[in-house]
């Protein structure tokens, strides 16, 4: 019985690897349609990282196009090192770390999840809040109600990088730890130190009270942010 499942499972991933080196060899040739199937299976996903990640949805979703208008551009350099999947969101978090730095640089403010944004197409006010949550539910989203997932949407734009990160991408997105190093350009003892210290940041704030003192809740969490593991 064992071996069976291992035997299907072997057959599963190899059925897998060879679709995606077909789709890979589409794109490389410039198939219009393998591309836009490539567009509409990871825009969501993408643009949902990029959100929670950055500090402005706008920028979120030039930042999803710009990382597609680099896959376009990239996908004859692709040669396999890693799944597909990894290499798409290894540039997405290349282009939220520019952000980031960007902002840093320039702004120095925190948009609350409950500023407005926008209009919907019916006029109503569209906040934050609202742009953050992923109609495809994951995982993640499953198991909790919306207020408690808009409180926990919160809470994570607190965690300070890179375990913010880490956590997004080990959690929610649901990437095994290899694919979390490789995308990070970390060792698996580093991935696992701050998926640790992540979550028990995000369990603290999470239980703060009253809001406002959140943003020193973190700073008794673990070892201080500068001795991460390495």
């Amino acid at each position: 019985m064992q071996a069976d499942l291992t035997m299907g499972n072997l057959a599963s991933a190899l059925s897998l690897q060879s679709e995606e080196a077909a789709l890979i060899e589409e794109l490389q040739a410039g198939s219009d349609d393998a591309f836009a199937w490539l567009i509409a299976r990871y825009h969501q996903p993408i643009y949902s990282l990029l959100a929670r990640t950055v500090h402005n949805p706008a920028d979120a979703a030039d930042l999803t196009q710009e990382v597609f208008v680099k896959v376009f551009r990239g996908v004859h350099g692709f040669h396999g090192e890693s799944s597909l999947r990894t290499w798409i969101y290894r540039i997405a978090l290349n282009e939220g770390s520019n952000q980031r730095r960007w902002w840093l640089r320039h702004k120095r403010q925190e948009i609350p999840i409950e500023q407005e944004v926008g209009e919907s197409d019916s006029g109503t006010p569209v906040t934050l809040m609202d742009m953050l949550v992923d109609p495809a539910e994951g995982p993640f989203d499953m198991v909790m109600h919306a207020e408690n997932r808009a409180r926990v949407e919160a809470a994570l734009n607190q965690v300070p990088e890179p375990f913010r990160t880490t956590l997004i991408l080990r959690d929610i997105e649901g990437f095994v730890y290899e694919e979390v190093a490789e995308m990070q350009g970390v060792n698996l003892g580093t991935v696992k130190s701050r998926l640790v210290r992540g979550r028990a940041c995000l369990k603290a704030l999470l239980q703060a009270s009253p809001p406002e003192v959140r943003s020193s809740t973190c700073t008794g969490v673990g070892l201080p942010l500068g001795e991460e593991a390495r």
